[in-house]
């Protein structure tokens, strides 16, 4: 009997007896007050005047009618800015300790978010949180023993003058608990290797040394490294070399794409958690079974609030609209898109994060990650959200038995006219026109903007079938391997074009 395991798992129990959830709307007003008491002094805190905002009798409604919406340029250009110029105090007190190096999968550049050491706490708070929510599922005590392999970006941060920077999972993972290290694989030396390539390699490697009873990471890099581990030990599944393989946390995007691909690395099914790791915060995490929803995080140094996502509020280029209406958490309803807005203990406020949730369980406040405002096709009126393409792939692989982990779309003119034009990562041998058909369908169903829209100014879609290790070859060729990086789901008729021309010259070579 695995007794260590019993009693790390009696502990995990017995917490989460101890602590109830506290109400939702006053845990998220506290954590407002509070990050508004302390960001008080700051130049932003005293150019928004946070300490009027705190005399309001709805503090809510004051901050929100005071302080404007921010997206990433726009915060970094009046106020993160000045943070590299030496100052200190400007949206959260002090100097941060890191700044996250957002890979991201929109912009031409990568974004420099500030970790604060109260947000580097909170991600530490939320990790312990999720490892807690494992006591809900159905696992074994020998479960808790078991090693955790958290497959993020290289620890090896960079010093940059009194900061240092790196992707947050390589931040988080440099800052894990000293009693934590004996479990955490696959260890700091493997992890600080800076090439991608290299510290996989060396995971196949030394893989046979350890018993890994769970894994965490983005799905299609996750991947990448089970299938390397195959490779290099000759093996048929994962499950042949780490038997007691019972737990995915997923993160950074829906799994529900790479399901098929993933399981097919498998001798038995593991149990998919998903969670929602950021590099402005860790904001939900699924804490039951039987759900591919998270709850989200209220009382830990983040206040939500929601934008619906109607073309009303939403700009052409995914911000939001100076007259958007806000919701707090207490307004929303279940099923239906928002555009999320954030602030956080790193000084980030009323912060477009960039993506699209909607409730599935209003009461639980349980969410699922819809899509990217800037991944929203509209460009004729189809109004194409991620999760609508992501559910219209599922049914071409249950459709015709096949795997296709990645796409991604653009909307194309041909001949003055505008076209859906698909690139499908699949080794099926199935005719383009055929997936085309297929999958024209399934949005029309589903969508009855997208159905209007072919009907009228959409003229047709296009499918072109290429092999899936394109998608983190291109993601390689243009940011880095690993990490936090994740594929354009949808892209502009420049970068399509630049996508274009990587695939030609890929294939011919």
């Amino acid at each position: 009997m695995a007794i260590m395991g019993s009693i790390i798992k009696s502990l995990i129990d017995l917490r989460d007896n101890l602590v109830s959830e506290a109400d939702a709307e006053k845990a998220q007003r506290e954590e407002l007050k509070k990050m508004l008491e302390k960001a008080k002094d700051t130049a932003f805190g005293k150019f928004y005047n946070f300490a009027g905002i705190l005399e309001a009798e709805d503090i809510e409604a004051a901050f929100a009618e005071k302080v404007p919406y921010f997206d990433y340029n726009k915060l970094n250009e009046e106020w993160w800015s000045r943070l590299h110029e030496g100052q200190e105090d400007v949206t959260w007190p002090g100097k941060p300790p890191y700044f996250a190096i957002s890979s991201g999968t929109t912009g031409k550049s990568s974004k420099k978010i500030p970790v604060t050491q109260d947000m580097v706490e909170s991600i530490r708070k939320a990790g312990i949180k999720q490892v807690s929510a494992l006591s809900n599922f159905d696992l074994p005590p020998d479960f808790f023993e078991k090693e955790i392999m958290m497959l993020g970006s290289s620890t090896d941060l960079h010093q940059e003058g009194d900061h240092q920077e790196g992707e947050i999972s390589g931040i988080s993972a440099s800052n894990i608990p000293f009693w934590f290290r004996g479990y955490y694989k696959p260890g700091l030396e493997i992890a600080s290797i800076e090439e991608w390539d290299e510290r996989v390699q060396k995971i196949a490697e030394t893989a046979k040394d350890w018993d890994i009873g769970a894994i965490s990471g983005i799905p299609s890099w996750t991947e990448l490294m089970i299938k390397k581990v195959i490779e290099y030990h000759g093996l048929n599944n994962i499950h042949e070399i780490w038997p007691n393989f019972r737990v995915y946390a997923s993160g950074g995007v829906a799994f529900e794409p790479y399901e098929k691909s993933f399981n097919a690395l498998l001798e038995h099914p593991v149990q998919v958690v998903d969670t929602y790791l950021a590099s402005e915060g860790f904001l939900a995490l699924q804490d039951r079974p039987d759900t591919h929803s998270m709850k989200l995080i209220l009382d830990n140094g983040i206040y939500f609030e929601f934008v619906p996502f109607k073309p009303e509020y939403i700009n052409q280029d995914g911000s939001i609209k100076n007259e958007a209406r806000v919701l707090s958490l207490s307004e929303v309803n279940g099923e239906e898109d928002y555009v999320l807005l954030i602030s956080t203990v790193s000084g980030a406020w009323r912060y477009l994060i960039g993506d699209t949730i909607k409730f599935t369980d209003v009461e639980k406040h349980e969410i699922r990650i819809t899509g990217r405002t800037k991944f929203f096709l509209n460009v004729v009126g189809s109004q194409l959200s991620v999760n609508k393409m992501n559910d219209a792939v599922k049914e071409l692989e249950e459709k015709f038995d096949i795997k296709i982990p990645e796409f991604t779309l653009a909307a194309v003119r041909i001949n003055g006219e505008f076209n859906h034009s698909w690139y499908l990562g699949t080794d099926a041998d199935i005719e383009d026109s055929k997936l085309a058909d297929a999958l024209d369908e399934a949005l029309k169903d589903a969508n009855k903007n997208y159905k209007v829209a072919r009907s009228k100014a959409l003229k047709g879609v296009k499918v072109t079938k290429v092999p899936p290790e394109l998608f983190p070859e291109w993601s390689g060729a243009n940011k880095k391997k690993g990490g936090q990086v994740k594929m354009e789901k949808v892209m502009d008729e420049e970068k399509f074009a630049e996508w274009e021309k990587f695939v030609k010259k890929q294939l011919s070579s």
